[in-house]
């Protein structure tokens, strides 16, 4: 079967959560296919049961769905090349590796653990990089057969030429060459008969067509090692592009068990998942021109190899805080009023219009984790202390506060109609009425409804919210105090 086009692979363990680094591998992959009218694939590496973590398959199917990554061919929606699980595709790979060593780029190993590590400890004690040293590269075939047939356990090893050098191009580092005597004979089949992941990506991207390999940096020193298997079998090598790292800073990558945040932890930190989906693809790919705020569809078009940078990464909190905020205030407030809702209601439980809480919020919120504690004052007035209503720039002390605050609540008190346009009408005249600033009239109304210096909206906006009542309720409660 003749498979067209650019075709490419996210190929991840069901191992928990979804690294961030991960997930911009998979998204630089999904680009890459797209944005040549491609196939996206998704395969499941599950063959290290000892790292498998129950429902981590569906962590995998649910990201990248959440991050709008949808794949043409995997484990749930079929596609010519299946199965999609490696754990499926097990039957085919040790006859491959028979195949190589037919051709003499493949061997049979007897070698017991105590004779590796034997060879472990005298190369460490020498200085040497540890390497398995050949033994059994040059047993002859009636010596093989021999073994074989009494029954002694074996694994079949990669034959590396062990003169001359191997060579690559990368498209983000370039043409890498090492020498051959550095490689070592690699396990292809373990003693159990399963592949190893090494011999089994090969494999798998080939006979699933794989034209691109999109991956982590941490696999340029194994990539000679795979073009030998590509060369001994015949077939045509990939294209390969390799990501820098995602570190925490100069010198740290990011990790789970260093706490950094997985995918699924900015999400219930109050990242939008497109948000989360445009940052990455700015950590390691600069697009052409300043734009920076990019959907699905625009990096599609934008996205080319020839802006993924050699250098690592920083993941930067801010610029991720920017982005997540610029994606907030482009909802429209119904939009952004049904993502806002659970983190109003985690500290407002009180009946009030949750749709004023939310439009206050919109333009001063760049994580839906920060709107808790901004409006952790509408059930109840927490104590504060008068030192508040004194701010140098609005001109006010506690003084004129007490004298803005019992001008504002009789205006106040008699509006029939409460809400934010007549209150807003109400207190603008009272400020020409008294020939005094802006400030100096609702700081201290802020203060006294609030009971706090920072909240989203002021003070006419936060009485609304409130209503009539628990305004006044509040308002008189500031006199109280300024009064002592």
């Amino acid at each position: 079967m003749k498979l067209e086009g650019v075709r490419t692979r996210f190929a991840p363990s069901p191992t928990g959560y979804m690294h961030v680094g991960n997930l911009r591998t998979a998204l630089y992959a999904y680009l890459m296919a797209k944005s040549q009218n491609g196939t996206f694939i998704l395969r499941i590496e599950d063959t290290d049961q000892e790292r498998y973590v129950e429902g981590a398959v569906d962590i995998i199917y649910n990201t990248l769905k959440e991050a709008g990554l949808n794949w043409d061919e995997g484990p749930d929606v079929g596609g010519p090349v299946g199965p999609y699980v490696q754990s499926e595709r097990m039957s085919m790979f040790k006859a491959y590796a028979e195949k190589l060593v037919e051709s003499g780029h493949a061997y049979y190993c007897f070698c017991d653990k105590d004779r590796l590590e034997e060879v472990r400890v005298l190369q460490k004690a020498s200085g040497q990089a540890p390497k398995y040293d050949g033994h059994c590269r040059d047993l002859s075939k009636e010596e093989v057969a021999e073994k074989l047939a009494a029954g002694i356990p074996y694994v079949i090893r990669q034959k590396m030429p062990t003169e001359g050098t191997t060579s690559f191009n990368d498209e983000v580092y370039g043409l890498i060459t090492v020498d051959n005597s550095t490689l070592d004979d690699q396990i292809l089949i373990k003693a159990d008969g399963m592949p190893t992941y090494n011999f089994a990506n090969v494999v798998d991207d080939h006979t699933m067509g794989i034209t691109h390999v999109i991956r982590g940096s941490e696999y340029l020193s194994s990539t000679p090692k795979y073009n030998l298997l590509y060369e001994a079998f015949g077939w045509d090598i990939p294209v390969y592009i390799h990501c820098p790292p995602v570190m925490k800073n100069a010198t740290e990558k990011l990790s789970k068990r260093n706490g950094d945040a997985s995918y699924q932890d900015l999400v219930a930190k109050g990242y939008l998942p497109a948000a989360i989906v445009n940052y990455l693809a700015l950590l390691g790919w600069a697009p052409k021109g300043e734009q920076e705020i990019f959907s699905m569809e625009e990096l599609k078009k934008e996205f080319a190899v020839s802006g993924v940078s050699k250098s690592p990464s920083i993941f930067d909190n801010q610029k991720l805080d920017y982005i997540n905020s610029e994606y907030l205030r482009a909802l429209s407030l119904d939009e952004f009023h049904e993502v806002a809702l659970p983190w109003i209601r985690q500290t407002v439980k009180k009946d009030v219009d949750t749709k004023l809480i939310a439009k206050v919020l919109q333009a001063r919120t760049e994580v839906l984790n920060q709107i808790p504690e901004q409006v952790d004052f509408v059930d109840e007035l927490p104590e504060y202390d008068t030192a508040l209503y004194v701010h140098k720039k609005m001109k006010t002390t506690e003084e004129t506060s007490l004298e803005a605050l019992n001008a504002a609540l009789p205006v106040l008190e008699g509006l029939e109609v409460f809400t934010e346009e007549t209150i807003h009408d109400a207190m603008f005249q009272l400020i020409a009425d008294m020939g005094v600033k802006n400030g100096w009239m609702l700081w201290p109304l802020r203060v006294a409804v609030s009971g706090k210096q920072f909240t989203p909206g002021g003070g006419i906006e936060i009485c609304a919210i409130l209503g009539k009542e628990e305004s006044l309720a509040r308002i008189r409660k500031g006199i109280e105090l300024l009064q002592k």
